[in-house]
């Protein structure tokens, strides 16, 4: 296992992302469509949020459970913005922080992706399965 790989070489680099004007109901079909956990929420190149498939199930969970789901998504998503849903309050990496360092972050953090930054541009994301990954190719 190379102790100083640097996580560019396992993060995503094609990141989808999402604006802050684009609804909960177009984010919820990006999540679907691509099967992913999180996007990151952008204005222009930078990051202003993290907006991950659990942020939705949290703010439709109690009234799916008596009602049509479709039908409590739209009403639901309609209430609230990406802005007011996301997390705000983002650690990011730089391309260059070793893997080993982004583990730690990860093992000790709640949540379980994180942009890589660099000169204030989103350049990838690295998540939890992303690591996982890596370790089963070390073995």
């Amino acid at each position: 296992m190379k102790k100083r790989s640097p996580v560019s070489s396992i993060m995503t680099k094609n990141v989808i992302t999402l604006n802050t004007n684009d609804s909960l109901e177009v984010a919820e079909k990006i999540f679907k469509e691509h099967n992913i956990r999180h996007i990151p929420v952008v204005k222009g190149s930078q990051i202003v949020g993290m907006l991950s498939y659990t942020d939705l199930l949290r703010i439709s969970f109690v009234e799916a459970a008596y009602e049509d789901e479709q039908e409590i998504d739209s009403t639901v998503y309609n209430m609230f913005s990406i802005e007011q849903v996301m997390a705000k309050n983002l650690v990011n990496v730089n391309a260059n922080t070793t893997i080993k360092e982004v583990a730690e972050i990860l093992s000790k953090k709640e949540f379980h992706a994180i942009p890589v930054v660099d000169n204030d541009n989103l350049v990838g994301i690295v998540t939890t399965t992303d690591l996982i990954n890596y370790l089963i190719e070390q073995f």
